[in-house]
């Protein structure tokens, strides 16, 4: 078995394949070490924003976490602790960049091509590759004529001095709110241009004091119950989150107290306040977004980009805002999933082509017409709150009961008319869903919202918890139909 990316969800699938005995697994890592997204972004101030206790595998819980929400290095050593002490580290190709796979039908087995020509094959293929791996680039015109350095928040750049120098923030997303305080005191001046506000609360953050780290590491049913809580809260935020209820209106009312306790300026109030409902995009937490916006060196800019010029920005108004260093903090490709990696399945069909109306995914695992693949963080399976990570556990034990049956009975395909029925259900929920007046973000260029899952964990672990064999096809049966015609 093949399973490309050795981030959380790859090295969760490894791990469970591996603890249901299938010891043939190969884990396939583009870059130099294992870590997906906590390896990457390295920025200033980067951080999870769920708490840290259920920020983690439950097949390997951490007792021991610095802060209720751990920073990016904390996971990362995390990831990498387990991976090594676990023997899934050996299991790891680095530098290995899939740019093909293709499915031969007659074999029955998967073929791999790395970006160096090098081609392997596997009975089953597993994409962990996540939704969170490709920079956004936004399609400024001028970007490349810019005269100072240039880079996205996801790969940042810590040979470019700052000090003194006058930076522009182009985004006020997750990563923004995390990087702009840190960096706001180190600056000469700052822009940030904003396309549209966030909601941000208050982030109950807090180091853990070395008792609370030995009570957890002591008493393991107190460090689960901890976790629990946590989950049942998070839980209670992802259905407050596309919902019309009286919670969801305790978190707005939290929202108006923190601006107008943190931003004592009318005008510039008005400038943070959000122009869509609560629960549009992921609710954010930091104690220290507007306080660095009311600093008097940084400027908050509303109007739309127009240029990148070689001075600095140009906007609606005309005004250009001269800078010496631009950060992109324009999130992800969510919506491009496996981009650039080129699949093709049964009779040659491409992935991109069978998505060519929007991505979708049976659970957001399988898809019609390519056998024994399976998308870890595919379709519909992104969350507005929680933790990702349980998400990616259910995926993981599917995809081991899935495999069990291909061991036992030859490679499977989802059937057409279930993953069809699937995909209208997620559809038509997230039509009703909050997700459904917030189009600019979510819908693919298809008009699709592919990334959000419209329930909460609990639903999508029960709907995962059991392989229905009826939802799948033997090849075996295909090839019998086709003689039969």
């Amino acid at each position: 078995m093949i399973v490309v990316g050795a981030g959380f969800g790859g090295l969760a699938a490894a791990h469970h394949l591996r603890t249901a005995g299938f010891d043939d697994v190969t884990l396939l890592e583009r870059a130099g070490d294992v870590g997906g997204v906590w390896r990457d972004n390295v920025y200033p101030g980067a951080a999870c924003d769920v708490p840290s206790v259920l920020y983690s595998w439950s097949f390997a819980p951490k007792t021991d976490w610095s802060h209720r929400y751990a920073r990016q290095p904390e996971i990362l050593d995390y990831i990498r602790d387990h991976a090594r002490r676990s023997g899934l580290r050996d299991r790891v190709r680095t530098g290995a960049d899939v740019t093909h796979a293709r499915y031969d039908e007659p074999a029955r087995r998967w073929h791999v091509t790395l970006a160096t020509g090098e081609t392997l094959s596997a009975d089953v293929l597993v994409s962990a590759v996540g939704q969170l791996s490709r920079p956004a680039v936004p399609r400024l015109p001028g970007l490349d004529s810019f005269a100072g350095p240039v880079f996205h928040s996801a790969t940042w750049d810590h040979d470019v001095a700052l000090a003194g120098r006058r930076v522009g923030v182009i985004g006020t997303g997750a990563s923004a709110i995390q990087l702009v305080p840190a960096i706001v005191d180190r600056v000469g001046a700052m822009t940030v241009f904003q396309r549209s506000a966030p909601y941000v609360v208050p982030k109950p953050d807090g180091a853990y004091s070395r008792r609370q780290q030995h009570r957890f590491a002591r008493h393991p049913r107190l460090h689960r119950a901890t976790r629990q809580g946590v989950f049942h809260l998070s839980e209670q935020l992802n259905r407050t989150l596309d919902s019309d209820g009286r919670l969801a209106a305790v978190l707005h009312r939290a929202w108006q107290l923190h601006l107008r306790r943190q931003v004592p300026d009318p005008a510039l109030r008005a400038r943070l306040v959000p122009d869509y409902p609560l629960g549009c995009k992921r609710l954010l937490f930091s104690n220290d977004w507007y306080p660095a916006l009311t600093r008097p060196h940084v400027d908050v800019v509303g109007d739309a980009i127009t240029a990148v010029e070689p001075g600095g920005v140009r906007t609606a108004d005309g005004r250009l805002h001269e800078l010496d260093v631009l950060v992109l903090g324009t999130g992800f490709a969510a919506t491009e999933f496996l981009v650039p990696m080129e699949v093709a399945g049964r009779d040659g069909v491409r992935l991109a082509d069978a998505w060519e109306g929007g991505a979708r995914a049976h659970l957001g695992l399988s898809v019609p017409g390519f056998p024994s693949f399976f998308v870890i963080y595919g379709p519909n399976t992104n969350l507005g709150g929680s933790s990702i990570i349980g998400m990616l556990e259910a995926q993981a034990r599917y995809v081991v009961q899935a495999v069990r049956e291909i061991a036992a009975h030859g490679p499977l395909e989802v059937r057409a008319d279930r993953a069809a029925a699937y995909d209208e259900e997620m559809q038509d929920r997230l039509a009703g869903s909050v997700w459904s007046s917030c189009a600019s973000w979510y819908r693919d260029p298809g008009g699709r919202i592919t990334t959000n899952w419209p329930g909460t964990v609990t639903e999508y672990r029960r709907r995962t918890a059991r392989f229905d064999p009826a939802d799948f096809r033997r090849l075996a049966e295909r090839r019998d139909e086709a003689e039969a015609r």
